[in-house]
């Protein structure tokens, strides 16, 4: 069983909940995990400002963090928290719906809890060619290339 738990506490962006939680169980289902209670927040930059500040001590807002609360074969608990507000600027740069850059987020968090990485520039290829997959399950194709990260 997958549960995630969605709480939208900005009022920036009209919020698909049924969408984002389609997008975090595609995650988990395609790494394999069957079990799985999941937290998943959409706030604004000032919240995130300071969750950002108090977790990782970076004195800015940012697109999405998640954090791992537990892990083992087949299951896992954790947090996926993603600004609204970044998605919509962001998107707007991109020239493509905040809605989607929400969904890109909530699936990059996702895959942060089942072991994908960013850091280093082989995981970061990876990771960038399962967002592109997910997104693909919605009909989407990222307005980016690879070589924009």
């Amino acid at each position: 069983m997958i549960q995630i738990d969605l709480c939208n506490e900005q009022d920036v962006l009209a919020v698909d909940e049924l969408r984002l939680r389609r997008a975090v169980e595609l995650v988990l289902r395609q790494e394999g995990i069957e079990r799985a209670v999941i937290s998943l927040a959409v706030i604004d930059d000032p919240a995130m400002h300071l969750l950002n500040q108090r977790y990782l001590d970076h004195d800015e807002p940012t697109d999405v963090l998640s954090f791992v609360l537990e892990k083992r074969e087949g299951y896992v608990e954790g947090e996926i928290i993603a600004s609204a507000q970044t998605a919509a600027a962001t998107a707007a740069k991109l020239g493509w719906a905040a809605e989607n850059e929400l969904l890109l987020y909530v699936i990059h968090g996702a895959l942060h809890l089942v072991g994908y990485d960013d850091l280093a520039p082989e995981a970061r290829s990876q990771m960038r060619d399962q967002e592109r997959r997910c997104l693909s399950e919605f009909g989407l194709t990222p307005p980016w290339s690879a070589e924009t990260f």
